[in-house]
């Protein structure tokens, strides 16, 4: 199931030299982490039942379990409020990907940034070369003044104009990190896309709509800013696992589309919350219980009847389909706490509207990264990445 990003990739690499490898020093705000590769929904690993593909230790232990561990020594670069133009003259991707969705079990290097003043971008020095991804810097950007409005990038010190991938962590809106995505965001930096790994304020920071808002802002700063990481702010998708997946697909559905995003994914996402308050009623699933909550929490607290049915409305995806929107595609399992209803009801609205929505159901009950972990799931959304992406693809 490679094969489309593997065409899409070598027909583009005869016109393209891979530099070495590049890494920035840190500086002050310098903050220190351990990256849980691979783990995008750890914080909503189910709790109540098993998981397939899962290993000794709760949650932490099933995401580790096959992407290994990764820790990073990152500063953050205030540029959020910068003005950049676009350069370059091609694009494309520069390698084929020689993963499976990040599937790594090494320790990688240590990786550093270097922060930058607003409006006067540095250029990062030459460091030493790291195997897994070759060419490749990773730099940590403030979006926002708010500590969680953060986003890793992953980028090529070249003039290409490279298509970009945006990645959105889960944790029931009110835990999770960027630093369980590493090694998915690592999985698509080698095959030769900006990525754009981003961090966004929990429910228990704001209620919604901040964090729909900070998707968008994260999107905004990107594209703004798009030749300081060689990227093509016309040519991105937006992927979101779990809680992540709400947001993916409330970005996807903003207004009447969103400039230059040609695809959005969600790994078991939430949807609709209304679905996922009607269903944590009355059950003794003890996850689907902890949803209802959770979408309660990012209401502000209230459910939905009275002023807060505004509120709910403006949370539920399906409802704000129009003829805009990016196309999707969407993965779940058959039987897992955030049900496959979630998309049904998101492709019956975006069919009245002529947009196509794919929905991919696997049997069992994995969830989020578990899900993405299992065999030809990460394949056939990189594939359907690239078909929406590179020009061999379209």
């Amino acid at each position: 199931m490679r094969t489309g990003v593997t065409v899409g990739a070598l027909a583009l690499a005869t016109a393209m030299v891979v530099p070495a490898v590049a890494y920035t020093t840190a500086h002050a705000h310098t903050v220190s982490a351990p990256a849980q590769a691979g783990a995008p929904g750890s914080a909503e690993a189910p709790t109540g039942r098993a998981t397939t593909g899962t290993v000794k230790n709760g949650a932490d232990e099933t995401d580790r379990s096959t992407y290994g561990t990764a820790k990073a020594t990152i500063g953050v670069a205030e540029i959020g409020t910068v003005a950049a133009g676009t350069t370059g003259t091609g694009t494309g991707v520069s390698k084929a990907g020689t993963g499976t969705g990040g599937t790594g079990t090494g320790d990688p290097k240590k990786t550093s940034t270097q922060k930058t003043r607003a409006g006067n971008p540095t250029p990062p020095p030459v460091g030493q070369p790291d195997p897994l991804v070759q060419g490749t810097v990773v730099n940590t950007v403030a979006y926002g003044r708010h500590v969680r409005q953060r986003m890793d990038v992953w980028y090529q010190t070249d003039e290409l104009k490279r298509p970009g991938v945006f990645l959105i962590h889960g944790g029931w809106w009110s835990s999770g990190d960027k630093k369980y995505m590493t090694e998915i965001s690592r999985s698509y930096a080698e095959q030769g896309y900006v990525v754009f790994n981003i961090n966004y304020r929990l429910s228990t920071d704001a209620s919604w709509p901040a964090q729909r808002t900070d998707t968008l802002s994260a999107i905004a700063t990107a594209r703004r800013n798009a030749a300081l990481w060689s990227f093509d702010p016309n040519n991105y998708v937006v992927i979101g696992f779990s809680a992540g997946g709400h947001l993916a697909g409330a970005v996807g559905t903003y207004k009447n589309g969103w400039p230059g995003m040609r695809g959005v994914v969600g790994i078991s996402p939430v949807m609709s919350p209304l679905t996922a308050y009607t269903e944590g009623i009355d059950t003794f699933d003890l996850e689907r219980r902890k949803l209802r909550e959770s979408a309660i929490r990012l209401a502000g607290g209230c459910e939905p009847t009275g002023k807060c049915a505004r509120v709910w409305a403006s949370m539920e995806v399906p409802w704000h389909a129009s003829r805009g929107d990016a196309p999707m595609l969407v993965v779940h399992s058959e039987d897992e706490f955030v049900s496959p209803e979630h998309s049904e009801q998101l492709k019956e609205h975006l069919r009245k509207v002529g947009v196509p929505v794919t929905i991919v159901t696997e049997p069992g009950i994995a969830h989020s990264s578990p899900l993405y972990r299992l065999p030809g799931v990460a394949d056939r959304v990189q594939q359907w990445v690239a078909e929406k992406l590179l020009p061999s693809g379209r």
